[in-house]
């Protein structure tokens, strides 16, 4: 246990309290409503999301992390130069997109190859009203600039709040502070902050994610979102045991008490097969769920949520105009 963990045990009622407690601040400070995310890069009842990832590398990825082990990436459009990813992005436009998340493989560094693509997203900006996220990786000051002014909209990165699991996940050499460079990179550079904070990630074991949200909540960010380890297949995590329901609540519930004021997603990457981590994030009165199940439609409706859906990724603020109803992901 940190210091920045809510001291209370694992016992029902202590935890129904802190649920209660979270939940109440969220409906304080937005009201009683959700909104429930279709991405692009799923498809429902032959109908695909309108926010489709890029992969600005293909499959190819220097880390081959132990929980992903460049799987993600299979399932994303690749544009490997700049002239295919232009032509790409015009082309999802044509196709009734709203928009994309631009992402890739990592360095070896952690980094992606962004000064390769920045042109080419200028370009894309100028052509087409798409908006752009980016899944930054660790990045300087110079690149998040030009990042900026190409026309990024928003900048997600993923926040591990501990050295070990950086380091023996991600197999790099260095430490959270090279992710704390980048989350003061990128607030210099003005762009609007989305970490993700994953549960789990050191092999199924809570360690480093209540530090993850002491270091976001030091910034002003557009919005946080949760992921929980997935054990995919083909990777050193396939048959990792995921932490306890319990566990995941207390630190859904530390979130949102330690940042109260701002939007909290359930994002895509989790157990889709475990709806019980989605009726927690309604519970904790989290503000946006990426595929949604039935069961935590009925928690919001039984709780007479105002629901809002959009097939964008989870990061992207509520579109008027843009409203799609849905059909129900599991």
């Amino acid at each position: 246990m940190t210091n920045d963990e809510i001291r209370l045990p694992d016992g029902e009622v202590e935890i129904t309290d802190l649920l209660n407690k979270a939940r109440e601040l969220s409906w304080h400070n937005f009201g009683k409503n959700i909104t429930f995310y279709h991405p692009g890069m799923f498809r429902c009842d032959s109908e695909w999301g309108k926010y489709p990832a890029i992969s600005i590398t293909g499959d190819k990825c220097e880390l081959t992390c132990d929980h992903c082990n460049s799987k993600m990436l299979k399932s994303m459009i690749f544009a490997t130069t700049p002239a295919e990813l232009i032509r790409k992005c015009i082309e999802l436009e044509r196709n009734g997109n709203i928009g994309c998340l631009i992402t890739g493989g990592s360095q070896k560094d952690g980094s992606l190859p962004w000064a390769n693509f920045i042109p080419a997203i200028k370009e894309i900006k100028e052509k087409t009203s798409l908006l752009i996220s980016i899944h930054s990786g660790i990045i300087d000051t110079g690149i998040a600039v030009q990042l900026k002014d190409a026309g990024v909209d928003q900048a997600l990165i993923d926040v591990i709040g501990d050295d070990e699991t950086l380091q023996k996940v991600y197999h790099v050499d260095f430490g959270i502070n090279k992710i704390i460079e980048s989350l003061d990179a990128l607030q210099n550079a003005g762009l609007p902050i989305v970490p993700h904070i994953i549960i789990g990630l050191h092999y199924g074991k809570i360690k480093g994610e209540y530090r993850a949200i002491n270091i976001v909540s030091k910034y002003k960010v557009a919005c946080v979102v949760v992921v929980v380890l997935m054990p995919l297949l083909g990777t050193p995590m396939e048959n990792i045991a995921l932490p306890s329901l319990n566990s995941i609540a207390k630190i859904m519930a530390t979130l949102r008490i330690k940042m109260p004021n701002t939007p909290i997603a359930l994002g895509c990457a989790r157990p889709r097969n475990n709806p019980k981590i989605d009726v927690l994030a309604v519970e904790h009165g989290f503000n946006r769920i990426a595929l949604v199940s039935e069961a935590a439609i009925r928690k919001a409706k039984e709780y007479e949520l105002e629901i809002q859906y959009q097939k964008t990724c989870c990061s992207v603020p509520f579109i008027v105009g843009l409203i799609n109803q849905t059909p129900t992901l599991v």
